[in-house]
């Protein structure tokens, strides 16, 4: 069974910043042949990526709301990928997820090519 576990999620005031972790866990799992993306859902609104990293970590995408203020980053030997959001602000509440994609085409934006989730983390930002 293969899990993925968020964490980091918080309160923060506009500006600040937080560090998003996702843990992945299988005994069968391996994480380093795994796309990672995160996604978000704000109250009343569709699921919505965030950010995409390849395999191998060279290669990462996103989305045109977040670009210069989030950054993904994974650690293949911790079987972690991260998201360090900077700059917050309030329209960047939501309830955050991670997700594993074993395609072997990149196409992060596409919420279906995901095989894994995990249950999410709430970020607030107050403003």
């Amino acid at each position: 069974q293969v899990q993925l576990v968020e964490s980091g999620g918080g309160l923060v005031q506009a500006g600040g910043s937080l560090r998003l972790s996702c843990a992945a866990s299988g005994r069968t799992f391996t994480f380093s042949t795994y796309n990672l993306g995160w996604f978000r859902q704000a109250p009343g609104k569709d699921l919505e990526f965030v950010a995409g990293i390849i395999r191998a970590g060279e290669v990462t995408r996103y989305a045109d709301s977040v670009k210069g203020r989030f950054t993904i980053s994974r650690d293949n030997a911790k079987n972690t990928v991260y998201l360090q959001m900077n700059r917050l602000k309030p329209e960047d509440t939501a309830v955050y997820y991670c997700g594993a994609d074993s395609s072997r085409v990149w196409y992060p934006t596409n919420q279906n090519a995901y095989d894994y989730w995990g249950q999410g983390t709430q970020v607030t930002v107050s403003s």
